[in-house]
């Protein structure tokens, strides 16, 4: 470790000073609400994967959680938040990909609501892998509105952009892209780790942002999976 400029030894550090290596800090166990060089570690690998797509500042917020959920999942782990060895392991020696459609086309999103867990492919390659919350199952009534809370499944394409907040009569969405109907892709300010949506498909609002970077009208979108079980 430097301690400082032009010290032609070394010396042996305080107690209580931070003795931190690489290693320790990739070795971390970490939880929502830590902060440190290891969050800004986890944070950068998490972006490096297209799993993270909020600001790397080691603070193990929200948005943080979201990635690590998106991660497991794809990893076939619990989706706890824990950052431990299998979290450090899945980012160093990840899964391999395991499109739903590959012959979907080079450039595509793919909606698995099994998992919960949108993909968006450039080039036949995964760039954003997003948690995400799909359709309740419930019905519903919500301002004279009412219906059954599913998220349909089939071959679609994005057929209308809507940028930033829009507000409609089952609530605020964000960056909506959709593709099929009234049903969209967008970002939110709520996404739990179980389907609640009227239908549409949720996800974390830092990962809207990059999603509406990615896709335009047109792009084919994949929706596939039975009703969820968690």
């Amino acid at each position: 470790m430097v301690l400082a400029c032009g010290l032609p030894f070394l010396m042996s550090a305080p107690a209580g000073a931070d003795t931190e290596t690489e290693t320790d800090t990739a070795t971390a166990v970490l939880k929502p609400g830590d902060r440190g060089a290891s969050v800004t570690l986890l944070q950068q690998r998490l972006h490096d994967r297209g799993y993270y797509h909020g600001k790397i500042n080691g603070v193990y917020d929200e948005q943080t959680m979201f990635a690590i959920w998106a991660l497991q999942k794809s990893n076939r782990l619990r989706p706890n938040g824990a950052v431990g060895p299998e979290v450090w392991k899945a980012l160093e020696e990840p899964a391999g990909d395991r499109p739903m459609v590959p012959n979907g086309g080079a450039n595509r999103v793919e909606i698995d609501l099994r998992d919960q867990l949108l993909t968006v492919y450039r080039h036949n390659r995964p760039v954003l892998v997003s948690h995400i919350s799909s359709g309740s199952q419930v019905p519903y009534c919500l301002n004279g509105h009412c219906g059954n809370a599913i998220t349909p499944v089939g071959d679609f394409r994005v057929t209308r952009r809507a940028p930033g907040w829009t507000t409609g009569p089952l609530g605020p969405m964000y960056n909506s892209l959709y593709f099929v109907g009234g049903v969209a892709i967008h970002g939110a300010t709520r996404v739990p780790a179980w389907p609640a949506s009227h239908g549409c498909v949720r996800l974390p609002l830092a990962a809207s942002k990059r999603l509406y970077e990615l896709v335009g009208v047109g792009d084919r979108v994949y929706v596939r999976g039975k009703i969820y079980k968690p």
